[in-house]
């Protein structure tokens, strides 16, 4: 799949004015783990950051707090005031939110450019854009791949649709931003193609451990991967202790990856089996603590802890 990166200053093929937008104020909806992330960098290039706190968690706002991110207030008074809103929450809750932001466009009279940037079905991301371009405003279908971009090279933007352009601005504000060719829903395919890979295996890879864990043959079956399957077994080390924490948010996410398999004539019970792992994963004591709050675990001793509450129900 060909992708084409937009620099500020380049002549793109698709919305070549936009692209040269003057950016002042950025929306971030909402500042969580990612979203704060997102802000830091956006402020740092001098941008004005802002967020609807109303009825946030202290959690929340002390991460806005962190990033340098203003209280805008009400939903209408972020629209007004923002040139782009980045819509950075959990997939499940993409739809709603671009319906209570449309709300608040035509209560303002004030429509920036809409940017979902949630790990969504094409389908889904065709769905939120009709309910933001019915107020006029404009929409640009994003995903994420990488972790919050907390170091530079590190986190890439997707974007497709007709004013991807105007997104790509961002590239001159320390975000890597990729426009694909082609409609609305190309940036999310992309994310669904690679998350089912990273998020899928780390399903697959940590049910694993948790299945040789709850029948005693934990340290067994490690030392054979040692031996047999080094690779997977360092990636599963790296990458699974950190997910209890983000659990909740990975159940909707598979649920929209299964869906998008299905489009593709696909079974989508693979994802759907992943759906379900999260889902025992977000229930646990892990899975309620914060990522500021959670210890360090190896992946072996959050095995250990699920197979524990499994056992216990």
């Amino acid at each position: 799949m060909a992708f084409r990166v937009v620099k500020c200053g380049a002549a793109p093929s698709i919305a070549p004015i936009e692209t040269h937008m003057t950016l002042e104020t950025i929306a971030i909806h909402s500042p969580g783990d990612m979203g704060q992330a997102v802000a830091q960098v956006l402020a740092a290039s001098g941008l004005k950051v802002i967020a609807s706190l109303k009825g946030r968690s202290p959690r929340t706002r002390a991460l806005a707090a962190k990033a340098n991110i203003e209280d805008a207030g009400t939903l209408a008074a972020l629209v007004r005031g923002a040139d782009m809103v980045l819509s950075i929450l959990v997939p499940g809750q993409a739809e709603n939110a671009a319906r209570d932001m449309a709300q608040a466009m035509e209560s303002a009279q004030a429509y920036p450019l809409y940017v979902d940037c949630n790990a969504i079905a094409a389908e889904t991301s065709q769905r939120v854009g009709s309910i933001i371009e019915q107020t006029g405003a404009r929409y640009v279908d994003a995903s994420i791949i990488g972790p919050p971009p907390r170091r530079p090279g590190v986190t890439r933007f997707y974007a497709s649709g007709q004013h991807s352009g105007a997104f790509a601005a961002l590239n001159a504000h320390g975000l890597d931003v990729r426009v694909l060719e082609g409609p609305v829903g190309r940036a999310s395919s992309l994310k669904t193609c690679y998350a089912a890979l990273t998020k899928g295996l780390s399903a697959l890879g940590g049910s694993i451990l948790v299945a040789a864990e709850a029948q005693g043959l934990g340290q067994a079956l490690e030392a054979e991967f040692r031996l047999s399957q080094p690779g997977l077994l360092e990636w599963l080390e790296r990458t699974f202790p950190g997910t209890p924490p983000k659990a909740h948010r990975f159940v909707g996410e598979m649920e929209e990856h299964a869906k998008a398999f299905a489009a593709q004539g696909l079974t989508p019970k693979m994802m759907e089996g992943a759906a379900d792992f999260y889902r025992m994963m977000a229930a646990t004591a892990m899975g309620k603590e914060s990522p500021e709050e959670a210890p360090t675990r190896s992946a072996v001793e959050v095995a250990a802890e699920l197979a524990k509450a499994l056992k216990t129900g």
